[in-house]
């Protein structure tokens, strides 16, 4: 654990209160201090619940440290059962109180409740939030599902739903409190499920009760949406029921295109109908918006694993980017992640601490950052167009509206949510440069009379670099040493700077501070930025 304004995920006690908040009929007690009791703020205000999440904290104080704080933790578990008769009670500890080693589960177990008791072991300090909501799924499901007979016909779904005279029958599993747009992915998928000829059996662990998990060996497979939250349970359901899942998470076209293809191999369905009722404008706007949107647009990729690997394809594949950079927090997936940058030819970033993606998206200076609430802040601070793809995410990424990312429709929201950032940052470009005509009034930007402003359009760029890499003020230029770059701006000249379009300011940066070294200036002023504009523009 560390101190820090942001991080990607909480301690793995957040990643259980996701699970219990998912679900309906359970509740957790943990065992925590009274300053950790903020499930509320986030499940209510963030994600906009309507419920309040089923938590419930011994809430501990200093005082109490002196005396039993386990009988403090009794005392909750038994109000807790006797007050909300949840089907099943997951008990864990936060951060805090792992120190106390109280061991709140094993008193759970022994207090003889008549329903299910899931002893929680979640490491706060070597575990983080994704592994805490996959921990405590797996062991919900495998104390539920223990012990039970192998179904009739497991491991041959097409067989199995013939024999039975029905459609086949699917779980979607992994949709949960605090997700990346899981409500609407549900619903996308489901349609996609149907045009196919199967059926939805469960979905979990999202609006799933403790009676349903004990009903998931019903269906005849499993669809692992979002692997961060239900990879291990696949891989468990699989080795003790014979129960097949489908890996490929539909998010592209490309991917969605290829998950129909694998439910349709598992399930001896003909896939053709389904995809030729696939409606998407995507290939379509992708091919039709002029490249200069598009075409070979430097980006750079953070979030979860899951929605990380998709951006990348479909930003390379589908929406002709170039992927300069990629990265996740998701340390659970950092083979893959790095399998995957091999393949294209980039070294993944597996980070959680977020000054280090912001120092990579400065090296590298992409036209477009794709990831979180995070990035989207790095990316304004660097005057980078942004779009969000991943949680952590804020309340606005939580919309009213239907907006799916997986299945075509959820294509089509892709690609408005990516490409319009980068329209309307040329649009913004375009109305600073010319804000100086009759039209417009900016009385911050110095003027210089011999010679009108909008001409500092992109002239100090070198015509055969049309996607520059930009540099910081004083960083060394290629070939330079660093004693050599002594070089500041005055405030004026940064300001007339930013007139010239994101996508070229970098490269008359370095231009502008090669002129000024060559000469021997030390400071850069309005004129001298002119100056070298004339100089690199003959």
């Amino acid at each position: 654990m560390e101190l820090t304004v942001w991080t990607y995920e909480g301690p793995p006690h957040i990643g259980a209160m996701r699970i219990a908040a998912s679900m309906d009929a359970v509740h957790l007690v943990l065992h925590a201090p009274l300053g950790d009791s903020y499930a509320d703020l986030l499940f209510t205000m963030i994600a906009r619940s309507a419920a309040r999440p089923p938590v419930s904290y011994t809430s501990f104080q200093a005082r109490d440290l002196g005396g039993d704080t386990a009988q403090l933790v009794k005392t909750r578990l038994a109000e807790t059962v006797a007050r909300f008769k949840p089907q099943a009670l997951l008990v864990g500890e936060a951060c805090t109180a792992e120190l106390l080693q109280d061991q709140p589960g094993a008193l759970a177990l022994g207090m003889g409740f008549d329903i299910p008791v899931i002893p929680l072991e979640l490491p706060a300090f070597t575990r983080k939030e994704s592994w805490g909501a996959s921990e405590t799924f797996h062991q919900l499901v495998r104390a539920l599902l223990s012990g039970r007979p192998m179904p009739e016909g497991a491991g041959d779904p097409a067989g199995r739903a013939q024999a039975e005279g029905r459609r086949p029958r699917a779980n979607l599993l992994g949709p949960s409190a605090l997700g990346f747009r899981c409500r609407d992915d549900v619903a996308e998928v489901t349609k996609l499920l149907d045009s196919l000829g199967v059926d939805v059996h469960l979905v979990a662990p999202a609006g799933a009760t403790p009676a349903d998990l004990t009903g998931m060996l019903a269906a005849d497979f499993n669809i692992c949406l979002y692997p961060e939250i239900a990879h291990s349970t696949c891989v468990w359901l699989e080795r003790m029921f014979k129960q097949p899942w489908v890996r490929t998470v539909p998010i592209g076209v490309g991917a969605t295109r290829d998950f129909l293809l694998e439910v349709a191999r598992l399930t001896g369905l003909d896939p053709e109908p389904a995809l030729a009722r696939a409606r998407t404008r995507l290939p379509w706007f992708s091919r039709s918006v002029d490249s200069t949107y598009l075409t070979g647009k430097r980006v750079f990729i953070f979030g979860d694993a899951t929605h990380v690997m998709a951006a990348v394809r479909v930003a390379r594949e589908e929406l002709g980017f170039d992927v300069v950079g990629f990265g996740s927090y998701s340390r659970e997936f950092a083979r893959e992640l790095r399998a995957l940058g091999e393949d294209i030819g980039v070294e993944a970033l597996i980070t959680d601490d977020y000054l280090a993606v912001e120092a990579r998206v400065a090296e590298l200076h992409p036209e477009l950052v794709l990831g979180t609430q995070m990035e989207r802040h790095i990316a304004k601070r660097i005057g980078i167009p942004c779009a969000v793809i991943s949680s952590p995410v804020h309340v606005q990424d939580f919309p009213a509206r239907y907006a799916p990312q997986m299945g075509f429709e959820g294509a089509n929201v892709i690609f408005d949510t990516w490409v319009h950032p980068l329209m309307m940052g040329l649009e913004e470009h375009l109305i600073t440069m010319f804000r100086e005509d009759s039209e417009f009034d900016d009385g911050e930007v110095p003027e210089r009379p011999s010679q009108p402003a909008q001409a500092t359009a992109p002239v100090l760029a070198d015509a055969g670099e049309p996607n520059p890499r930009p540099a910081e003020a004083g960083a060394p230029a290629p070939g330079e040493s660093a004693d050599a770059t002594e070089v500041r701006w005055e405030s004026d000249a940064e300001k007339e700077l930013r007139k010239i379009p994101f996508f070229v300011r970098g490269k008359a940066r370095r231009n502008t501070e090669n002129f000024a070294r060559e000469r021997g200036l030390s400071l850069i002023s309005v004129d001298t930025l002119y100056d070298a504009k004339a100089h690199f523009g003959r």
